[in-house]
């Protein structure tokens, strides 16, 4: 990969893009990398998801994707990243964040995409409406 990483233990991390935000609390401050993946770490022509976070001391993956409205395009990125820069390991916990700059679905349909990546990644699909915090 280029330089496409950057590892820290900031106490925060912000992933922008146009009008859509995600800020993740590094609640215990450990070693963590924010992987710009999106034209970086893969860079050919196919769908890619704009962010991958590593936090090694949890085993956790996260896959972002800010966007505007179109969710089913936000999750073929995420499934491509996932099947090209996931890892195999069984203790892997995966985690993926869609934030749209307007809210995208009715909960039901959110519940359905939900329920299919939990069954075929073993990743929880997060959706919201930007801007969003979360921590880890």
């Amino acid at each position: 990969m280029k330089n496409c990483k950057e590892t820290s233990n900031n106490k925060v991390f912000t992933f922008t893009e146009r009008q859509s935000k995600l800020t993740l609390l590094n609640k215990d401050e450990v070693s963590s990398t924010k992987v710009h993946v999106d034209g970086c770490a893969i860079s050919d022509n196919g769908v890619k998801c704009d962010y991958l976070h590593l936090v090694e001391d949890k085993n956790l993956e996260i896959y972002i994707e800010l966007k505007g409205q179109d969710l089913r395009q936000a999750m073929k990125q995420i499934e491509r990243t996932i099947s090209i820069l996931g890892s195999k390991k069984q203790q892997q916990k995966l985690k993926s964040y869609i934030i749209c700059s307007r809210s995208p679905l009715a909960s039901t349909e959110i519940q359905q995409y939900d329920r299919t990546f939990r069954k075929h990644y073993n990743c929880q699909l997060i959706i919201k409406s930007s801007p969003f915090t979360d921590s880890y």
